[in-house]
């Protein structure tokens, strides 16, 4: 996990893209709702959807469906094993589909001070309907809250950043390498119960080919129902 997080981090500094390069800038809505909850014991699970909405907010861009199942370790650690199924609406053609399976753990460090501070690390294998051959990617965030009040259910400052490294690539695409990395800024207030709402502005910057980068600037809304 140390090794995947150092090489995650050191790639968020390539966001700077050189003097030569041309970059694409696009506005977003993406949404995420998530449920989860205890099964029994220690296994616990959630599941989520995500509809991006993107080209200036204009279309659908992305759907993304994704549930897991997770076994808590103990108090500071949990592993999941998940499924996502991601659909790519295509203009005048059939959607492209994306299947992966996944592994996460997702690890509680602690607290500097009042900041809570949370590592989430993913490991993904992907396969896509317009081509052969899986692709693999690991993805390590983190994850930083602060508190704005002394109270247990308290409005709280986010961000987190998250960075994406190909391991390999498939013939339908992938990188072998630095892919993107993502950035959020936001608030996260309570609601009824242990359930929560966050909002915020997100940046995602991803290489593309020919000395491209592409960058979405989107507003985010996350609602998370825990049962």
């Amino acid at each position: 996990m140390y090794r995947l997080l150092s090489v995650c981090l050191l790639s968020c500094t390539t966001i700077v893209a050189p003097a030569t390069a041309q970059t694409s800038h696009d506005e977003a809505l993406w949404v995420n709702g998530t449920v989860m909850g205890r099964v029994q014991g220690p296994v616990v699970f959630f599941a989520e959807v995500q509809p991006r909405v993107g080209d200036g907010v204009s279309r659908l861009s992305q759907l993304l469906l994704r549930p897991a199942v997770g076994v808590e370790l103990s108090k500071h650690v949990t592993v999941y094993q998940g499924y996502a199924h991601v659909i790519d609406p295509v203009e005048n053609g059939p959607d492209r589909r994306e299947n992966r399976l996944f592994q996460q753990v997702t690890w509680n460090v602690g607290k500097i001070g009042r900041l809570e501070v949370q590592s989430r690390t993913r490991l993904e294998e992907r396969w896509r309907s317009d081509g052969n051959g899986m692709a693999l990617r690991a993805r390590q965030m983190m994850r930083f809250e602060y508190p704005l009040a002394p109270d247990a259910r308290r409005v709280a400052a986010l961000a987190s950043v998250e960075g994406f490294v190909g391991l390999k690539s498939a013939d339908w695409g992938g990188v072998n390498g630095f892919d993107q990395v993502r950035t959020f800024i936001g608030v996260e207030v309570p609601l009824a119960g242990a359930s929560t709402v966050e909002a915020g502005y997100l940046n995602q910057t991803r290489d593309a080919p020919g000395r491209r980068v592409d960058m979405v600037h989107a507003a985010s809304l996350s609602l998370f129902i825990r049962l």
